[in-house]
Parts: C-alpha cells; sequence; structure tokens
C-alpha cells in the first residue's frame, strides 16, 4: 500500500475506504519535515464528531503503542468498519527518533505536558511538540469521540500493568471510560491525579471524549503481555462504540474477575526520595500492602555505613508503580501505592 506525504489539511477523514498517510509538519532544523503515520478507515455509518483515535508514541522511549497499533493496522477489515478509526502509530516522531521521553533533538518538550493554551500558535510555544499537539487538537479531536493514549513506563518506572483514567465529574461519561477500560482485560485500572498540566488525555476528558490511558509495560522494551491486552482494548473500543463491527470476549482479568479499580488521586499515595540515591525493590507491582510497608530500599552510597532508608507504603493497597531504574532523583516518586476501590 502507498502512504502519502499531506500536510494536515490534506487528510481525508471522511470519504469511506482506508487511506495511509505520512502527516508532513515542518522540521525546525533541516530544510524537511517530521513524518507522522496516521491511518484512517471510513466505514459507511461514519458520522461528523464521532469515530475512535489511538495514539502510539506520545513518549518516544514506549514502544508497546507502536506495536499495538502497527498490528491493528493489518487486523482491522475495512470491510467491516462502520464509522471512522484514526490509528497514529507514533505520534511524537521526534522524541520517537531520538529513544527518549521527550523531544530531546529538537526542541526538549514532552508532548503529554504540552496541550497548553497557545501551543503550536504563539512564538514562545512554536516548536515541533506544541505543533504535534496543536494538530492533534485541530485535525484530529473535532473528529472522533473516543481517544486512547497508550503509555508505557519507558526508562522511568514499572507499573503493574494497567489502563488508566482520571477522575470525571460527569458520571455519564465516567462510566463509559471506565467501561471502556475494563476492556483491555489488565490485573489493574488505574485511576490518577489530574493535577499536571498540558496532558493529552486531559484536554480530551475536558472535551468531553471517552478518554482512556495505559500503562502497558516498562524498561523500554515491548512486554507481550502489554501488547496482547493492548490490541484487545483498542479493538473492543471500537466495537462497543459503533466504529467497528463485530464480536469481542473478555479476557485476562476482565474475563476471570480479578481486574482491580486502584486510585492513586491523593498525595499519601505517593513515596518520594528524600535523597538522590539507589532503589532497591523488595515488593512486586501488583503486590497488595499495607500503609507502613516496607516495599524498597533507598541506598546512599556516598554514606556507605549508614542503614538504608526504608521506603514504606503510604496508604493500603496496591503496589502500583515504582522506579525501575536504580538510580533516583530527590523528590521523585519511587513508589506510587494504590488504594483499591472495586
Amino acid at each position: 500500500m502507498e502512504r502519502r506525504i499531506v500536510r494536515p489539511a490534506g487528510i481525508d477523514f471522511d470519504s469511506p475506504g482506508r487511506r495511509d498517510y505520512w502527516v508532513a509538519l515542518e522540521h525546525d532544523s533541516i530544510w524537511g519535515d517530521h513524518l507522522i503515520p496516521l491511518t484512517v478507515f471510513v466505514g459507511p455509518e461514519a458520522k461528523p464528531e464521532r469515530g475512535l483515535v489511538a495514539f502510539g508514541s506520545n513518549h518516544g522511549n514506549e514502544y508497546e503503542g507502536p506495536a499495538i497499533l502497527r498490528h491493528l493496522l493489518h487486523d482491522i477489515d475495512i470491510a467491516k468498519v462502520r464509522g471512522r478509526i484514526v490509528l497514529v502509530p507514533v505520534l511524537n516522531v521526534a522524541a520517537f527518533k531520538a529513544g527518549t521521553r521527550e523531544s530531546l533533538r529538537d526542541d526538549g518538550v514532552n508532548l503529554n505536558r504540552a496541550f497548553v493554551d497557545g501551543a503550536g500558535r504563539v512564538p514562545a510555544l512554536a516548536g515541533i511538540t506544541h505543533r504535534i499537539a496543536d494538530f492533534v487538537r485541530t485535525s484530529i479531536f473535532p473528529r472522533v469521540h473516543v481517544v486512547i493514549d497508550l503509555h508505557s513506563g519507558g526508562e522511568g518506572a514499572e507499573f503493574a500493568l494497567c489502563s488508566s483514567f482520571h477522575p470525571i465529574d460527569d458520571p455519564e461519561q465516567s462510566k463509559l471510560i471506565e467501561d471502556t477500560a475494563r476492556w483491555f482485560g489488565t490485573p489493574a485500572v488505574m485511576i490518577y491525579q489530574n493535577a499536571t498540566p498540558g496532558l493529552l488525555p486531559s484536554e480530551a476528558e475536558r472535551l468531553g471524549k471517552i478518554t482512556v490511558g495505559t500503562e502497558l509495560g516498562w524498561g523500554c522494551s515491548m512486554r507481550p503481555a502489554g501488547i496482547r491486552w493492548g490490541r484487545q482494548g483498542v479493538t473492543a473500543a471500537a466495537i462497543h462504540h459503533g466504529q467497528l463491527a463485530g464480536t469481542i470476549e473478555k479476557i485476562g482479568h476482565h474475563r476471570d474477575g480479578t481486574q482491580r479499580i486502584v486510585a492513586i488521586v491523593d498525595r499519601e499515595c505517593y513515596t518520594i526520595a528524600p535523597f538522590t540515591g539507589h532503589y532497591e525493590a523488595i515488593a512486586a507491582c501488583g503486590d497488595i500492602v499495607k500503609r507502613g510497608d516496607v516495599v524498597g530500599l533507598l541506598h546512599d552510597f556516598e554514606r556507605i555505613d549508614h542503614t538504608p532508608w526504608p521506603v514504606r507504603a503510604g496508604v493500603d493497597g496496591m503496589l502500583l508503580t515504582q522506579a525501575w531504574r536504580a538510580t533516583v532523583a530527590q523528590g521523585q516518586h519511587i513508589v506510587a501505592t494504590g488504594v483499591i476501590h472495586a
């Protein structure tokens, strides 16, 4: 199949059929373009402002999302598409090429903090990462009502694999989001704090969209379970929200009833490093712990004769995430323990 190079205005989101694009956004330092892979499937029942988009590689060193969506490029049969499905396997191409969380070779910006006022529109926010955010806002969000943002821990954190969303005030939207998140089949469904500015999911949620994120791996690798659950979750969302014909069976922890809703909204859930050091995990992500349990040790090798600092769970619940790399910085959230809601 031919993948055409187009500017954002050249994407056809409406005509029936499948179209494969490289979306060109001007490069900041060479005479050329950043090329974002984007595929549009449009079926006979497509409606304005209705559809599903799934993004991979919001962060450039998280690889399960790109693999999941590359599989789905081959899994989805255009004959079974009812509405509109947009797949973007690598959204932040600048960071992906650098193999880093942020776009370090270009503007140094974290795309998942770039959805702020003026992004891509004012000189101070005119680098490639903010222009990608503007592209998502202006070209994609107006054409979909379901947003899937596929993440993993990269180099920063290990997770009990999970789908995720923020607390939502609208009970109907919240219920639709939770139901969509459960279909991934992951051990946990994470509800996390919404205080960080500029998040892609926060933007989509504010627009009233059914918005689900994930943490499907860590360590800059590709976890088989994460890829399996991601393919399931995106496919189920497309079917249940009317964009793809067919039926789908529950899998994993969704099927056997062991899936848990786990919240890390409150500050007490986070254990913070009081000094720069090296983290030794004692407990595993997914373990059930009590407040005050020692789940790891923080070593200071410049004070080698001192006893390591005990890293304790802040609340009763599930050890949801912890530092993946041994080296941690002062102030880093070493551990997050989630309160089990269901």
